[in-house]
């Protein structure tokens, strides 16, 4: 297929949503003026921003190709790609139907409220033609009103909308149906945000707090690249997560979660990262997150920038905004250096290692992922803290970790038009700092080195401790979960008690001591390292004894504290790190 051929192909897709009560959508791609030989019709195997493959086409049903009414062969030739023999046409007409009805920001859903359409998992695309534009025409079901997407309109038709290339559709999802819309603008940005689902929420409230997250972010760059952007939000009786793309974002949030502060201040931190993510991922990116193989996996060593740096960012912004006291934000800064060393996967896997390996761990996690993996998002945030208040302090206040991001931005995004490299990133660190990073990455990004969290935090005049330093207090060492009734271990943390002495996922604890269970609250109750709890246990149905031999509890529990003789240099740090 050459190129002149493949670039005059004019692409069309239109939406109809006959059975959307099951959750179906019907898809008719109509390509003119074709001039090849043979034409290979695809579908992308994940979508950018979420790890895994997910192999979309798993979905598709009855797939059919048409010139005018004439059926034409097509042909499977690999699980997302089927061939046509395209020699003498010049049009084609392919329909296919598409199964939705798995609720995530990532994956769409239709039924009779709405349909959220994830472009990657609906869209087949013609081979050598991801740079072609496209025009999308929706048929909505019976009594749905609105559209909200990121992409344009056509003829000021919210029905119809285009799409310059399928990076951009892959990157723009589409939410149709009657969710309630509202806006804001800032700085002359146009913003749109798009509540399905109902919830508690309220709208001014958030009119005006949304917007001070934004103007924060888009101080820390100098400027915002979009002229619009929309907030898709999805509220489910319990919902969670998000995903970022070039214009939008997508929002999953628990509908009656608004009303009490900490549903609030979730919502308001997944704003703060998703909306970050416009610059961090969708322009300044890791080298090979775009442009796009949607075919195969896209590995990057550099998540912890993409994910971690954003995941710091959603609470310092929130913070810098007035939206957090500082009290909060140290308690949670606290609780997730907490999480992070109490988790023995930290001991296991490096955080380059994690993001590299996010295609076959992050996000296929089981029974023994947390004593063997750590998450990019968590460690990576906490290296950011470690950048930040380095950067802070070697240059005495003058300059910050949002330096090195605005200077990667404008570097790598504005004037190289590329991504960057683990090396590049490391440089443009350097550079803003003033030193060398070898032993900090060898450390800390390579390396199983604890980070070292005192260090860096008295630089601002704080100090960190463990309130459980001096407990001698016991512990078992798993996790349990009640299922028809019976009492079954579904985690268990490696080198406790349970780990050393054998006991399962999956085993049904039936008693302790000669006691039947049902649970076990109170079960470590005038109980000190060194005793014995004696499980009867059924694993697979047989019956089995294990007596187990409590250990000293290693659990950490981090709390900081304000230094009261901070010096002046350490208050000048303070004060920039927090915006005070």
């Amino acid at each position: 297929m050459s190129t002149t051929a493949a670039n005059a192909a004019k692409i069309y897709y239109k939406l109809t949503f006959p059975e959307a009560q099951a959750h179906y959508v019907d898809v008719e791609m109509r390509i003119t003026d074709l001039s090849q030989q043979s034409l290979d019709l695809k579908m992308p195997v994940w979508t950018p921003g979420s790890y895994l493959v997910r192999e979309f086409e798993r979905n598709i049903e009855t797939l059919s190709v048409y010139t005018g009414d004439k059926l034409i062969p097509s042909k499977k030739t690999r699980k997302n790609i089927w061939h046509v023999d395209a020699q003498g046409l010049s049009e084609v007409t392919v329909k296919y139907r598409v199964y939705a009805f798995e609720i995530s920001v990532r994956t769409s859903f239709i039924d009779v409220s709405h349909a959220f359409i994830s472009s990657p998992d609906i869209f087949i695309y013609p081979a050598g033609m991801l740079h072609e534009p496209a025009t999308i025409h929706i048929v909505p079901y019976k009594g749905w009103t609105k559209v909200s997407t990121s992409l344009e309109k056509v003829n000021d038709d919210d029905f119809t909308v285009h799409s310059p290339n399928y990076d951009i559709l892959f990157d723009s999802p589409i939410e149709i149906g009657n969710q309630d819309v509202f806006g804001f603008d800032v700085n002359g940005v146009k913003y749109q945000v798009s509540m399905t689902g109902g919830g508690a929420y309220d709208k001014e409230r958030l009119k005006k707090d949304m917007p001070k997250i934004i103007e924060e972010e888009v101080a820390i760059y100098g400027e915002n690249p979009n002229k619009h952007y929309t907030f898709i939000v999805h509220n489910y009786l319990k919902g969670g997560g998000g995903l970022e793309h070039l214009s939008s974002c997508v929002l999953g949030a628990a509908r009656d979660a608004y009303d009490t502060e900490a549903g609030y201040q979730g919502f308001l931190h997944l704003v703060a990262h998703e909306h970050f993510h416009l610059w961090n991922v969708k322009r300044l990116r890791p080298f090979v997150l775009g442009p796009f193989d949607y075919d195969n996996e896209n590995y990057t060593t550099n998540l912890w920038i993409a994910e971690g740096f954003t995941s710091y960012y959603q609470n310092i912004v929130v913070k810098r905004a007035h939206l957090n006291p500082i009290e909060n934000f140290l308690s949670g800064l606290a609780n997730d250096m907490s999480s992070l060393e109490n988790q023995p996967g930290s001991k296991i896997q490096p955080l380059a290692d994690a993001s590299f390996d996010a295609w076959i761990k992050s996000y296929r996690p089981n029974e023994n992922s947390a004593n063997s993996n750590i998450s990019y998002y968590s460690k990576g945030a906490l290296v950011a803290l470690l950048f930040d208040l380095e950067i802070i302090h070697d240059t005495n206040g003058a300059k910050s970790l949002d330096d090195v991001m605005k200077y990667m931005y404008n570097e790598y995004y504005k004037t190289k038009g590329r991504g960057y490299t683990d090396d590049e990133f490391k440089k443009g660190i350097e550079l803003i700092a003033g030193k060398n990073l070898d032993e900090f990455y060898k450390n800390y990004i390579y390396g199983l080195t604890p980070l070292d969290y005192n260090k860096y935090l008295q630089y601002a005049g704080y100090r960190l401790t463990d309130e459980l330093a001096n407990n001698n207090d016991p512990a078992l060492g798993i996790a349990t979960v009640t299922q028809n009734g019976k009492l079954l271990v579904f985690g268990v943390t490696r080198n406790t008690a349970a780990w050393v002495d054998g006991l399962n996922v999956n085993d049904e604890i039936v008693a302790i001591d000669g006691n039947p269970v049902t649970n076990l609250d109170g079960i470590l109750n005038g109980k000190n390292p060194g005793d014995k709890l004696v499980f009867s246990i059924r694993r697979d149905g047989l019956p089995m004894t294990i007596t187990v031999n409590l250990l000293k509890s290693t659990r950490i529990k981090y709390k900081i504290e304000e230094q009261s003789d901070a010096s002046e240099k350490q208050l000048t740090v303070r004060k920039k790190w927090l915006k005070l």
